[in-house]
Order: C-alpha cells, then sequence, then structure tokens
C-alpha cells in the first residue's frame, strides 16, 4: 500500500529529527568531555548512538514500503551550555519535542488508516516514554544538589560506571 504523501514527509522528517538528536548529544557528549564530567559524556554519546539506531529504523521502515528516503539538512545543535544541568534540562526539552511529533505521526497514521505505520511508530511512542524518564530521573537527582554542586561529581562517577560499554 502507498503510502500517503503527508505521512511520507512527516516521516522523513522525523528521520531528519532522529539524526539532529545524535548530533545534538554528541554535542553533549563534547561538552562534558571538555568538562572533565565523563560518567555524563559517556552517557550522552552512548544516548547519541541510540538516537542513530532510530533513524536506522525509520530509514529501513520507508524503504521497506518501497517509498522514498529524503535526507534533509541537519542543523547543528545549539551548544551554550552553562553547567551540567543546562545541557540536560536541553536535553528533556529535545525529548519532549520529539515525543510531541511521534505523537502526530502516530495520530495521523491511524486517521489516514495506515495501520502498518501505526504499528510501527508504536514502539517510538513507548521508546519516548523511556528516553523521558531517563533525563527527567536525572533532572530530578540534580536538582537536589542545588546547595552542594560537588554531589553533580558523585551522579558523573555513578554514570561512568553505568555507562561503561562506550567504545
Amino acid at each position: 500500500m502507498k503510502m500517503d504523501n503527508q505521512l511520507l514527509e512527516d516521516l522523513n522528517t522525523q528521520l531528519n529529527r532522529e539524526f539532529y538528536a545524535a548530533y545534538l548529544y554528541f554535542a553533549m557528549a563534547t561538552y562534558f568531555t571538555e568538562i572533565n564530567m565523563e560518567g555524563f559524556a559517556k552517557l550522552t554519546k552512548n544516548h547519541a548512538k541510540e538516537e542513530l539506531e532510530h533513524a536506522r529504523k525509520i530509514y529501513d521502515y520507508v524503504v521497506l514500503r518501497d517509498e522514498k528516503v529524503n535526507l534533509l539538512r541537519i542543523e547543528a545543535p545549539d551548544t551554550n551550555w552553562n553547567n551540567p544541568i543546562d545541557a540536560i534540562n536541553a536535553a528533556l526539552d529535545h525529548e519532549k519535542f520529539v515525543t510531541e511529533n511521534i505523537h502526530r505521526i502516530y495520530k495521523s497514521s491511524k486517521e489516514k488508516g495506515d495501520f502498518a505505520l501505526e504499528v510501527f511508530m508504536q514502539w517510538f511512542v513507548a521508546e519516548q516514554v523511556e528516553e523521558e524518564h531517563l533525563f527527567q530521573s536525572m533532572l530530578d537527582k540534580m536538582s537536589y544538589i542545588k546547595d552542594c554542586e560537588c554531589e553533580i561529581v558523585n551522579i558523573d562517577r555513578e554514570l561512568k560506571i553505568e555507562n561503561n560499554y562506550v567504545e
């Protein structure tokens, strides 16, 4: 079944957003490396790789549907973070933006009767719950330490241990 043109455009735009997210998280990894926060750097580098996997899923799906992949220009992310909390807050804001778009594509696929796309998008809907939870829980943890910024070092140490699979 041929895809609706708007749904195809939305998928190609989402593909671009996933690549942008990878850029964003690689930029964060660079920022965290520069301020000697190796745990945060590993976390965000791993997350960049995950975003590339999301892009691959969308790419493969569009090809599987025998439709045209349209690779759009990837904008450079804003990297003017003042501190680790600011960077993680930017990550959460980005994930909320992505969630809105995933939900919109899901809703449109349902309304247009593209059941295959609707089922495909269910994985992304569930994934976004995890994405937002990851950064929200990290921000919650970080918000408790406003009076003692040295605790961010402890969070960084924990992240370094938890995210030890970066190559």
